[in-house]
C-alpha cells in the first residue's frame, strides 16, 4: 500500500509499505480521509513520537475491511471514526481514571502506524460506527472536537461565562462552538489571521480582533483558552484572565516555549491555570455531538488533496493556509 512516512527529523515521504494485518481484537480500515493537524507538524520537528520512522495521521475515517479472530463491535463494511488514543489499562494514572497520562501513553499516528496510508490496522474497541447521514471523510473531525470536549471537561464552564479564544484555526473555532454551546454570555477571538477571524465572526463569535487590547469586559474574562501554542498569546492570555477566572493551555506549544506568570496575582485573583491534553472518555460524545450538526464540515474541511501530495499538504497547513486539510487516500 501507499502511506506517508516521516523517515526523521524533517523529512517525510510517500512510499510503498506492507499492507497492515489486523491483531486478534484489531481491524483493518480502509482510510477515506485523513486530516493534517499541528501534532503531525511536532511528530516532524522531532516531537511526540519517541521512534521515527512512523506512518502520521491521527484524525481519520474509513471502511472495516479485516477483522482479526476475536474483534467485537464492528463488522466488515461498517463506515467508522477512530479513536487513536492508546493507554495501558495498568499504571498508576490509568487506573485512576486520567487514562490520557498514562505512563505508556500512545496514539495511532504517533506512536504507531497511523491514517495517513491507503489502509491501518486499529484496535476494535477504538471504533465508532458512523450514522447513514454522516459523510465518512467529514467524520476526520471528530478527533479534534473529542480534544475540544475534553477541554470542556476541564474547565467545567458555567452559563453565562465571558470567554476569549486566542487562534480561529480549527481548534479554537471548535472551543468557540462548544462555548456557545454550554451557554457562554460572549465568546470573543483574537486572532492575527483576517481571513480566519472573518470564519469566526460567520460562526457567531461576539467581537474578533487582532488583539484583546479593548475588548475586555467590565469584569474581564471568565475563561480564557489558548488554542495557539503560540508563546505571544499565551503571555497575553494570562494577563487576561478576571478575578476567579480559568485560563485552559489548549494548543500545543513546542517544548521549548515559555511564559512568566505572576504567583501573587495568581493568588490574590483566585486565578486557575489548567490543561488538556488530547482525548479523555471524549470521542463516543464528540461523535453524537457531530451527528446533531455542531459542526458544519463546509466550514472546516477547506481543502482535499490526494495522499501523494502529503508533504506539501504539510507546508500549506504550516503557512497557516485555509483551516482542515484532508488527505485522500483513494484520490
Amino acid at each position: 500500500m501507499r502511506a506517508a512516512v516521516v523517515k526523521s527529523v524533517g523529512e517525510v515521504a510517500v512510499e510503498t509499505v506492507d499492507d497492515p494485518t489486523p491483531g486478534p481484537r484489531d481491524v483493518v480500515v480502509q482510510v477515506a480521509a485523513c486530516g493534517l493537524c499541528g501534532t503531525d507538524l511536532h511528530i516532524l520537528q522531532g516531537e511526540f513520537a519517541p521512534t521515527l520512522p512512523v506512518i502520521p495521521g491521527h484524525e481519520f475515517a474509513g471502511t472495516v475491511v479485516a477483522l482479526g479472530a476475536d474483534a467485537l463491535g464492528v463488522r466488515e463494511g461498517d463506515r467508522v471514526a477512530v479513536d487513536p488514543s492508546l493507554y495501558c489499562h495498568e499504571c498508576h494514572y490509568c487506573r485512576r481514571g486520567h487514562n490520557n497520562l498514562c505512563q505508556r501513553w500512545g496514539a495511532i499516528g504517533v506512536t504507531t502506524a497511523g491514517g495517513a496510508a491507503e489502509y491501518v490496522s486499529v484496535p476494535a474497541a477504538n471504533c465508532v460506527v458512523l450514522p447513514d447521514h454522516v459523510d465518512t471523510r467529514d467524520a476526520t473531525l471528530i478527533e479534534p472536537l473529542s480534544c475540544a470536549v475534553r477541554g470542556y471537561d476541564v474547565l467545567r464552564s458555567q452559563l453565562g461565562a465571558h470567554v476569549l479564544v486566542y487562534g480561529a484555526g480549527t481548534m479554537g473555532l471548535m472551543m468557540l462552538r462548544l462555548a456557545q454551546r454550554v451557554g457562554a454570555v460572549g465568546v470573543d477571538v483574537v486572532d492575527v489571521n483576517a481571513d480566519r477571524l472573518t470564519v469566526a465572526s460567520s460562526l457567531g463569535a461576539d467581537r474578533v480582533a487582532e488583539s484583546a487590547e479593548g475588548l475586555e469586559p467590565p469584569f474581564g474574562w471568565d475563561l480564557v483558552v489558548d488554542a495557539t501554542g503560540n508563546a505571544a498569546a499565551i503571555q497575553d492570555g494570562l494577563e487576561r484572565v478576571g478575578p476567579g477566572g480559568t485560563f485552559l493551555q489548549f494548543g500545543v506549544s513546542d517544548y521549548s516555549t515559555r511564559a512568566t506568570i505572576e504567583p501573587y496575582r495568581i493568588y490574590n485573583k483566585e486565578i486557575t491555570i489548567t490543561g488538556s491534553m488530547a482525548v479523555l472518555h471524549s470521542y463516543e460524545r464528540a461523535a453524537e455531538l457531530f451527528a446533531t450538526g455542531v459542526l458544519d464540515p463546509g466550514v472546516f474541511v477547506t481543502g482535499r488533496v490526494p495522499l501523494e501530495d502529503y508533504a506539501s499538504a504539510l507546508d500549506s497547513f504550516r503557512s497557516g493556509s485555509g483551516l482542515k486539510t484532508q488527505v485522500v487516500p483513494g484520490g
